[in-house]
């Protein structure tokens, strides 16, 4: 329970409004909301429900916060690979394979059902519940650096720097990719608005910037090394480096798949090219066959830290599944 004294200040201003200035940054102004809404506040003693409830100086403002609740997800014991932890953050190189939130065909097994055990009672609370802050996702089948927020003030300060996309701050994230073919041009970007697909809505596709639910997109790419190299311009696959100036649902998967290159192991993108592998010499036919899913890893994402204002930078290495595709790939001949 906090109680505050209104000043001259207070005058005139709404409710919401002048205990958002006075209570930030540990409770957001949705929070405050939320907490009128629930009869949480009181003024002069009254219960006062309605967020533009209109100030005077000289009243009594008492609100009271209940404790978090328990997130609805339950806790898991899953192994975690934590390149860094403190009070506020903690940064995961996510396996493929693990889902980061909890949805539909996967209630359990996820990375915040692991986090909810794992963080414990260091969760303080984002939006009133005990859970961990998603700020940006990676695919089920995409691995790499995630950073996630444990208390509301992280939440909100990360999720701006993601909301901004590095524009002026200092937020970078790089990919890899092992994709068919090689682009036409060492680097490049691709800026193509992105939409659901209206063959399957599962999907996401490149749309007309019109459509209504059409969504500025722009990835940017660098070619680190071809495979296969019959000449300058035809490669049988190549490694690249992308980098998002945009975060939308499967990005650089569909970026990839509309100039040509699909990633490697991309079924829902690059479905064309699941025949390709009959076509390749061992042992990178049984290689890239047994890849399972998207040759996509985030090795690299930097970031300001919420609190300390320090810029963190963390990488993570590729998994043996990508490696040993890579090498594959290395020491593979170009075959028609």
């Amino acid at each position: 329970m906090k109680e505050l004294i209104t000043d001259i200040e207070a005058a005139g201003k709404r409710l919401d409004a002048w205990l958002s200035a006075q209570l930030a940054p540990d409770l957001s102004r949705n929070r405050i909301q939320s907490l009128i809404g629930e009869g949480q506040v009181s003024v002069d003693g009254k219960v006062v429900r309605e967020t533009k409830h209109k100030l005077r100086e000289g009243l009594s403002v008492t609100i009271a916060i209940p404790e978090p609740e328990d997130a609805t997800p339950k806790g898991e014991v899953i192994a975690l690979d934590i390149l860094y932890e403190d009070a506020d953050l903690i940064v995961i190189n996510k396996p493929a394979g693990l889902v980061v939130h909890p949805g539909n065909g996967n209630w359990t097994g996820t990375l915040v059902n692991a986090l909810i055990h794992h963080c414990g009672d260091t969760l303080s609370g984002i939006g009133g519940v005990k859970r961990p802050g998603i700020v940006h996702r990676l695919d089920k089948e995409t691995s790499g650096v995630i950073v996630v927020a444990k208390n509301d003030l992280a939440h909100r300060h990360l999720s701006a720097q993601f909301a901004d996309h590095g524009r002026t701050g200092d937020l970078e994230r790089a990919y890899l990719a092992i994709v068919w073919g090689t682009p036409d041009r060492k680097t490049g970007t691709i800026d193509a608005p992105l939409g659901r697909s209206h063959r399957d809505r599962t999907k996401q596709a490149v749309v007309h910037e019109a459509r209504e639910d059409a969504r500025h997109a722009v990835t940017h790419f660098e070619i680190q090394e071809k495979f296969g190299a019959r000449d300058d311009s035809t490669a049988l696959a190549a490694l690249i480096e992308c980098q998002l100036e945009t975060g939308r649902t499967h990005q650089i998967r569909v970026h990839m798949a509309h100039i040509g290159h699909p990633l490697v192991g991309d079924l829902d993108y690059g479905s064309a090219y699941k025949t390709k592998a009959n076509k390749l010499e061992q042992p990178l036919q049984d290689i890239v066959k047994g890849f399972a899913r998207q040759a996509l890893h985030a090795r690299l994402l930097t970031f300001e830290h919420p609190s300390t204002g320090e810029v963190l930078r963390f990488e993570a290495p590729l998994p043996d599944d990508m490696a040993q595709l890579l090498d594959a790939f290395r020491n593979a001949s170009y075959v028609e």
